[in-house]
């Protein structure tokens, strides 16, 4: 017997030989199959001829399957069983309804993106989502490494080839604790943001880069800038009183509403974004993948909309 005769069998030869030792009969198989018989009895023989060993015997019209073809017949069907599992898995899997989708999450959408890809996978349950969350720098590279198959962020990366779909707007405002003297609904000046201290993100944040955008085009030149790692603890160093901090309005809904940080009316803010969703231009996504992007293409406005409730803001005290 040949120890490597299964990289000559072919799938014809299987199901020819599974459906002879199902019947217990080459005319039978030959009518099921829609062959002649010769044909039939041809395959089976190059079969055996492959194995080294007897499948079938014949006692004049009787015909017997052997232990080893009944060996061989039970692996087909199971061939066969697997791959009308692996049709139908790829039939899901081309419509969307399953695969595995990598998704990197900047730190700043973190407060947007767990509801919504919580609702994609209510739409489709057997989609698995591994998600990574980092600061911009870092989900550009995993980008640019392939390490993951679409990003949602503020701003594409300009340099790195990527398609980037808008689908929400995303609103920064200058925020700072209740009582602040600048928190009093008055538009304030260049001249009084550089007397204060500004809290700011760590280097290689979307966020800090939009906000050293906006000062320099405001020229604002603040007393003093504190650095932080994170949306967080610039939060909750602003509640405090530690400064004014420049946030999205997504990252602190609760925190407006229920008036512990108030929005410092300044020129040119709120500042408008928008949240996309990006991957490689020279990636091949999945189905399962554009189902996702297409899902927050087509729901991810109305979803973020609708977990933000108007903000009251306390009146000035």
């Amino acid at each position: 017997m040949s120890t490597h005769w299964a990289r000559g069998v072919s799938l014809r030869q299987l199901r020819i030989f599974e459906a002879v030792a199902r019947l217990g009969s080459i005319s039978r198989a030959a009518e099921e199959l829609h062959l002649t018989q010769p044909a039939v009895s041809m395959q089976v023989k190059a079969l055996d001829g492959l194995i080294g060993l007897p499948l079938i015997e014949t006692f004049g019209k009787k015909l017997r399957v052997t232990d080893v073809g009944m060996e061989i017949a039970r692996h087909a069907r199971a061939v066969e069983r697997q791959l009308a599992e692996a049709e139908a898995a790829l039939a899901l899997m081309a419509g969307g309804h399953v695969g595995l989708v990598s998704v990197g999450v900047v730190s700043t959408a973190k407060y947007v993106a767990p509801k919504l890809l919580m609702a994609f996978r209510e739409r489709y349950p057997d989609v698995q989502l591994r998600i990574s969350l980092h600061n911009r720098d870092d989900i550009f590279r995993q980008l640019e490494d392939n390490l993951i198959d679409m990003a949602i962020m503020g701003r594409p990366p300009a340099a790195l080839g990527c398609e980037a779909h808008v689908f929400a707007e995303h609103p920064l405002s200058v925020l700072a604790c209740a009582g602040h003297p600048l928190a009093g609904g008055q538009m304030v000046t260049a001249g009084d943001l550089g007397r204060e201290t500004f809290l700011i993100r760590e280097r290689g944040s979307g966020t800090r880069g939009t906000q050293e955008a906006y000062m320099a085009e405001q020229g604002v030149r603040p007393a003093e800038i504190i650095e932080l790692p994170s949306n967080e603890i610039i939060k909750q160093a602003a509640i405090a009183g530690m400064g004014l901090a420049f946030l999205s309005e997504h990252t602190c809904q609760l925190e407006l509403r229920t008036g512990v940080l108030c929005r410092v009316a300044t020129p040119g803010t709120p500042i408008v974004r928008n949240w996309h969703v990006v991957y490689r231009d020279r990636k091949s996504l999945l189905p399962a993948a554009l189902a996702l992007r297409d899902f927050l293409m087509l729901d991810g406005g109305r979803l973020i909309t609708a977990q933000l409730t108007p903000v009251v803001q306390p009146e000035h005290i």
